[in-house]
C-alpha cells in the first residue's frame, strides 16, 4: 500500500513538472509557427491562432504540448503588438 502511495506521489510531482514547463519562443518563431507576417495585426494573429489550434488541440486529437506552443505564440505576438501601441 505504501508503495502505491509513493508511486502516486511521484507521478503527481512529475505531472505537475510537465505542466509547468515554460514555452520559450521568440517573436520570429511565434510568427513562423502561426504563419503570419511581421506586419500582421491582432485580428490576423487571432485568426491564424484559431485555424491552427483547431487542428492541434488535444480534444481534436492533437498534442497538448503543441497546443501550448500555439497559445504561447499568440500571447507573445499580441503582447508585442500591445508594447508597440504604448
Amino acid at each position: 500500500m505504501k508503495l502505491l502511495v509513493a508511486l502516486a506521489v511521484i507521478a503527481a510531482i512529475w505531472w505537475l513538472g510537465q505542466r509547468r514547463k515554460d514555452v520559450a519562443l521568440t517573436a520570429s518563431e511565434a510568427r513562423d509557427l502561426l504563419g503570419v507576417s511581421p506586419r500582421a495585426g491582432e485580428e490576423e494573429i487571432r485568426a491564424a491562432h484559431r485555424r491552427l489550434i483547431g487542428r492541434v488541440h488535444p480534444d481534436a486529437g492533437g498534442s497538448d504540448a503543441l497546443a501550448r506552443r500555439v497559445n504561447a505564440a499568440r500571447d507573445i505576438l499580441v503582447a508585442e503588438l500591445n508594447q508597440i501601441r504604448r
